[in-house]
């Protein structure tokens, strides 16, 4: 493959762009939270729903475009006129590529981190780990099969882009809305729990868990389309541009003392 595509590559790469498609299995707990985080977290152009409920997920894809990855995400439940949808707050991938994949064109919030998805008969569990600690944690018992069924799922996200001085958005954020239609041929439901972990970087635990609603164990294929949908001025949305990265300045890895680094023993070698 040639490091300038040709216009078949082209063509072929797009086609994936356009129409991603999932093979996936899934644990999901719903939970209410609070409607005060949900306000603070939603940015602008979304609105929140008639209840606080936020669904964690856990789950493992085979796919048409990033191969296999396993993740997690945490979703909001949101509208944007007269669209019902989720917004994603955290997604977690453990391959680079289903990473790439989703932040360059869907917008979604997607960080490196490991996970895992296991059952045994109607026992669920998963989580999520990043940076030693566990951000995401799900148990659940689901033992009533509901069988197959179709389910429509739309997914706001928001792409954005920053300054090459480091300095701002480079230009106002893009809302995108994904439109999924998945075919389950398994859907058990149940009871669950959740745990939020957290760190500076990723601080989930920061999402009060008021109450738990229902837990599912799902497994289907998902057909995806995005879209984009709204402009949210660069200054509105900066704030919730810097909640999706790390926080730079604790990975500072520099010497505390660079006079007593340039004298010591471990200072680097001067090479020839």
């Amino acid at each position: 493959m040639p490091l300038v595509r040709t216009s078949e590559e082209i063509a072929a790469m797009e086609a994936v762009q356009r129409n991603p498609r999932f093979v996936a299995e899934m644990l999901q707990v719903q939970f209410l939270t609070t409607l005060e985080s949900v306000t603070r977290i939603l940015p602008p152009t979304l609105k929140p729903s008639s209840e606080p409920l936020v669904t964690a997920m856990v789950g493992r894809w085979r796919s048409n475009c990033v191969g296999d990855f396993r993740g997690g995400a945490i979703n909001f439940a949101c509208s944007h006129g007269d669209i019902e949808g989720v917004y994603t707050l955290a997604m977690y991938m453990d391959t680079f590529r289903s990473a790439i994949f989703g932040r360059e064109i869907l917008g979604e919030p997607k960080k490196f981190a490991a996970s895992e998805l296991v059952h045994d008969g109607s026992c669920v569990k998963g989580w999520v780990e990043r940076d030693g600690v566990r951000l995401i944690e799900l148990e659940a018992d689901v033992p009533t099969e509901l069988g197959a069924t179709h389910v429509h799922r739309s997914t706001f996200n928001v792409k954005s882009v920053l300054r090459a001085d480091g300095v701002g958005l480079q230009d106002d954020a893009v809302l995108t809305v994904a439109e999924s239609e998945i075919s389950l041929w398994s859907n058990r439901v149940g009871e669950g729990n959740v745990k939020l972990g957290g760190t500076i970087h990723d601080p989930l635990d920061e999402i009060p868990v008021v109450a738990i609603r229902t837990a599912t164990f799902v497994q289907g294929e998902l057909d995806t389309r995005c879209r984009p949908l709204d402009r949210i001025p660069a200054d509105e949305f900066l704030p919730y541009a810097y909640g999706k990265l790390d926080y730079w300045p604790a990975l500072d890895s520099r010497p505390a003392n660079r006079e007593l680094h340039a004298t010591s023993k471990s200072a680097p070698p001067v090479l020839d």
